[in-house]
């Protein structure tokens, strides 16, 4: 039977039995249901700046977990194990939303804050986050999610109040950038506009020589952050070679920091990552 997925932009409509462009989500009897359920590939408790977030609740840490699957194609993925493997190619342990929630709780004698959701693309098991997320809210803990922010704005306008502070990935700032990495630059910015003033908010741009680091760019990128919110936190961080560009350079520290100048430009907060 035929079924159509509505969380992204793809709107994939795989055949009974199959997955969509994202391995995490399949038609099972018509229906589209999220496979990567609970099945978590990496558990770490990171200092929240890692995220990255810097403007909310320095200094404290947060259980991130992560499963597998994506819904773009970054040729520099940095977490490809997972955000580009299925349930048969990478390891998984299955863990209920009481658990984690537990599990979670549990180390804040160590500074834990609550849940993040990262390391592969979370939104594409929204369901998962969604039933953590009901049950860690109540218990005073917060919900973070690391996302590229590919997601049609019913579900994200549906999973917003369960969130405390989200950060998203944008990645280049024209359609067909995002194009060329399986993405939808339009669906970002409307996630981003949706987010803005109902949960705390921090952007990521990925800086990749040849994909987005032109002054132009980067200048009108800041721009439209600055007229959704000039106060949005904007990181800007050095690539390295990964993925299917292993044999590229490094971005060098110097674009960087030019960039930061421009971006500084519009923006009130602007920080810089692996230098």
């Amino acid at each position: 039977m035929k079924a159509v997925c509505e969380i992204c932009p793809r709107r994939c409509s795989p055949g009974e039995g199959q997955s969509g462009f994202c391995r995490a989500r399949s038609n099972r009897g018509g229906k589209i249901v999220c496979e990567n359920y609970g099945r978590v590939t990496s558990l770490a408790l990171d200092p929240i700046e890692k995220k990255p977030l810097r403007m909310f609740h320095p200094g404290a840490k947060i259980l991130s977990a992560g499963s597998y699957g994506c819904n773009m194609d970054c040729g520099y993925c940095q977490n490809c194990d997972i955000a580009r493997a299925d349930s048969t190619s990478t390891q998984w342990e299955a863990i209920s939303p009481e658990a984690l929630v537990t599990l979670a709780e549990g180390y804040r004698p160590q500074g834990n804050i609550g849940l993040a959701f990262t390391y592969n693309e979370p939104l594409i098991g929204l369901e998962f986050v969604l039933d953590c997320a009901k049950i860690a809210k109540p218990r005073g803990m917060k919900i973070v999610l690391v996302t590229n922010g590919m997601i049609e704005p019913k579900p994200w306008e549906r999973l917003l109040p369960f969130v405390d502070a989200a950060n998203i990935d944008l990645k280049a700032f024209t359609q067909e950038r995002y194009r060329a990495l399986g993405g939808d630059l339009d669906a970002v910015k409307a996630a981003i506009a949706l987010a803005q003033g109902r949960i705390h908010l921090e952007l990521t741009t990925l800086v990749v020589p040849g994909l987005n680091d032109d002054d132009e760019s980067l200048r009108d990128e800041a721009a439209w952050i600055a007229s959704v919110s000039s106060r949005i936190p904007l990181h800007l961080t050095r690539f390295f070679p990964r993925h299917r560009m292993k044999n590229a350079l490094a971005t060098p520290p110097d674009t960087i920091l030019r960039l930061a100048k421009i971006a500084r430009e519009h923006l009130a907060y602007v920080f810089t990552g692996n230098l």
